[in-house]
């Protein structure tokens, strides 16, 4: 069955985002004057309280078809069989065998990954200045975010239950400007999140582990959910993983606010992984420049405090791991028309700022941002080993 790739559009809009996570690679003012909204900020209307009970509010739910959120490569391969395929195509497999007592399987001849539930909040996908906050009417948006969900999702696809809310979220406009509007837009995109998240939990098991997961805007909203809905809470207890990849977290002035610890190590559960890919040579010098001069949790500058970087090739805080560890990365066809999973594509290490660099640039397509900023890859490049970080980390969290 043909798929559409993810990278068809959302390589084409996310190529755009350089400024997603406040950080304004491209501050120059014809930037700004092309996306920044110049109409007034209009106060969004307070969703119904029951506004997410109604499916259509959902990309992906329990019962939701199609789900976005489902999609998953057709065939993996690695680099030398990448190769060997272009002469003659894969030999047909079984299909994977259903999920067994609410497990689902992993890899084959794996363990069995208990159920698990997952909160997924997609990036930023309205590109238009007419407005601050995107409407939910506005179908090239809402049909950009799920293709987003194919592609960043999908590593998750082993959970008994992926929710990922519709919401009124802000304009890529409003991370490129300090106007007081930007900030209301987020506020506003975050309060609906918020009363999607009050509806999840209401909607789960309560014995149901959590993994939260976002990118990008995306990921601003889930660590601002940690801050105000989880730390110091019983729901701390729920959560087995968060996943806020491609927002920078400042180990001094924001860790601390989010009740949960950074991951140390490759099978501990109930904590944050972040990381910001970059390859070499990396030129992050206006990133940093935001970030040393932005607010932290605390209140105090970020300055130069170090950012979180998980290493998802071995799980651990500020590690270094060769590409012969990277299991899959997602890579897309000349085309642009599928994708296929690539063994020992890309290395990965944590330098001494918190960026994680990804070695000499892999060819995964046109949509690299300056400086060469993989932030499009974040999760594609290490697509594989997100899939069994998650599964490994479930079951060191069961078993504290």
């Amino acid at each position: 069955m043909a798929r559409k790739f993810l990278y068809i559009i959302a390589g084409l809009i996310l190529i755009t985002l350089a400024s997603l996570f406040g950080l304004r690679i491209w501050a120059d003012e014809l930037t700004e004057m092309a996306m920044v909204p110049t109409a007034a900020f209009e106060e969004q209307e307070a969703l119904a309280v029951n506004a997410y009970r109604d499916p259509a509010m959902w990309f992906s739910r329990p019962g939701k078809l199609p789900d976005p959120a489902r999609w998953q490569p057709e065939a993996a391969a690695s680099a030398d069989e990448a190769a060997r395929d272009e002469a003659a195509p894969p030999a047909p497999s079984d299909p994977p065998s259903p999920p067994q007592d609410g497990e689902a399987a992993d890899e084959a001849g794996a363990e069995a990954v208990p159920p698990f539930a997952v909160f997924f909040v997609h990036p930023t996908s309205f590109l238009n200045r007419s407005s601050w906050n995107a409407p939910l009417a506005d179908e090239r948006s809402q049909e950009r975010a799920r293709l987003f969900l194919r592609g960043l999702a999908s590593p998750f696809n082993q959970a008994s239950e992926i929710w990922a809310p519709r919401y009124r979220q802000a304009t890529f406009g409003a991370f490129l400007t300090d106007a007081p509007e930007a900030a209301r837009a987020i506020d506003a995109a975050y309060l609906d999140i918020d009363q999607a998240f009050t509806f999840f939990l209401e909607s789960l098991d309560q014995e149901m582990p959590i993994v939260i997961v976002g990118h990008s805007q995306g990921a601003l909203h889930v660590i601002r959910l940690l801050r105000d809905r989880v730390a110091g809470t019983p729901l701390e207890e729920r959560v087995a993983m968060v996943y806020a990849v491609g927002w920078p977290i400042s180990i001094t002035h924001d860790l601390p606010a989010l009740g949960l610890p950074a991951c140390a190590t490759p099978s501990q559960g109930g904590c944050i992984a972040s990381w910001s890919s970059f390859a070499e040579p990396a030129d992050p010098g206006r990133v940093l420049d935001t970030y040393r001069n932005s607010i932290g949790f605390d209140g105090e500058l970020r300055g130069e405090s170090p950012i979180l970087c998980l290493n998802p090739l071995t799980g651990t805080l500020n590690g270094s791991a060769p590409a012969d560890a990277n299991l899959g990365t997602l890579v897309p066809n000349d085309a642009l028309s599928d994708g296929v999973l690539v063994a020992g594509a890309v290395p990965a290490r944590c330098d001494e700022r918190g960026l994680l660099l990804i070695g000499d640039p892999p060819e995964l397509g046109p949509y690299v941002l300056p400086g060469n900023n993989y932030h499009v890859y974040d999760i594609p490049l290490f697509w594989r080993n997100v899939q069994e970080d998650v599964a490994r980390r479930l079951r060191g969290w069961l078993a504290r």
